[in-house]
């Protein structure tokens, strides 16, 4: 039987208000993606069109990340006791979704176009493809601020570096065309196109599916949050200690700590939680008390 129960939290709060970066960055992008796609058709670049459908994508996930805030702090109900902080981490895994589709459909038609290649306006290509540039490389500033520290806004932030990288590999496309006449270039260039978003999009979401299944962050290092709870004075033995992320910005913690000497009371709950905030990153722990080591818990064979 448990000696006693209790919990801190040191809570990080929700990310910051990026509701503007990306009200901005979602309004510059589809400006962009109609521009590509008119001149794309009017100019028959598969390479420009394969652009316009991987921004396309990005404005989906732009979107899908600026609702996965939005609905993360709405009041928490009776079902819903965490809020829908875990929205910002299916957003991030169908941010990763939507890309790997259009890395399919581009990778798809590029092979078409390699074996039958069609000329191509250059000029207009490039000019656009440079407009691309500008607004991605804008757009990417824009959500620099956050993607250090959020899964969700990383990814948002890497999409436009890459587009800004994509939209180069365009006018390096078009430019080799002008000078040498290859049409087979524009496909070789949306082939290109496609491996740079597989490359991209598969850390992405490989972290944010390990996150959907309640893994650890990869920036927790659980063997030195046991090792730290181990160290503590009043704690002789740790126990289910498990860890998972909460959204892309907020950790969870709970485990079971064995105190011999007595409950160590609420001041060490505090500092502990103070320091699994600031030495980890983790801002809501709940930690429950145990007075004997003789205590056993049904996970306690399974825990970490």
């Amino acid at each position: 039987m448990h000696g006693g129960h209790d919990h801190s939290h040191s809570h990080s709060h929700a990310p910051q208000n990026f509701g503007r970066a990306f009200a901005i960055a979602t309004g510059l992008n589809v400006a962009l993606v109609i521009a590509q796609v008119f001149y794309g058709l009017m100019t028959n670049s598969l390479a420009l069109l394969a652009d316009a459908g991987h921004n396309a994508g990005d404005v989906m996930g732009l979107v899908l990340a600026w609702g996965a805030y939005a609905v993360a702090d709405w009041r928490p109900s009776a079902r819903f006791t965490y809020r829908l902080r875990g929205a910002s981490i299916l957003s991030a895994f169908a941010n990763g979704l939507i890309l790997l589709v259009a890395v399919g459909a581009i990778g798809w038609e590029a092979i078409r176009r390699l074996m039958q290649p069609e000329p191509v306006a250059t000029v207009t290509v490039m000019i656009v493809a440079a407009g691309a540039v500008i607004v991605n490389g804008l757009s990417a500033w824009l959500l620099a601020r956050g993607s250090k520290s959020d899964l969700n806004m990383r990814g948002a932030f890497l999409h436009m570096l890459a587009d800004a990288g994509v939209s180069v590999a365009v006018i390096a496309a078009a430019g080799g065309i002008m000078l040498t006449g290859w049409q087979w270039l524009d496909p070789a260039a949306s082939l290109l196109i496609s491996v740079v978003i597989l490359v991209g999009t598969w850390r992405l979401l490989r972290e944010a599916l390990r996150l959907s299944l309640n893994a650890a962050p990869e920036k927790i290092d659980l063997a030195a949050v046991r090792g730290y709870l181990q160290g503590l004075g009043e704690v002789s033995e740790v126990h289910d200690l498990h860890v998972w992320a909460m959204s892309t910005t907020e950790t969870a913690l709970t485990c079971h700590l064995v105190t011999p000497g007595g409950h160590p009371g609420d001041d060490f709950l505090q500092r502990v939680a103070h320091e699994l905030q600031h030495k980890f990153e983790i801002g809501h722990a709940t930690m429950q008390i145990e007075l004997s080591d003789g205590a056993q818990c049904v996970l306690r064979e399974h825990a970490v």
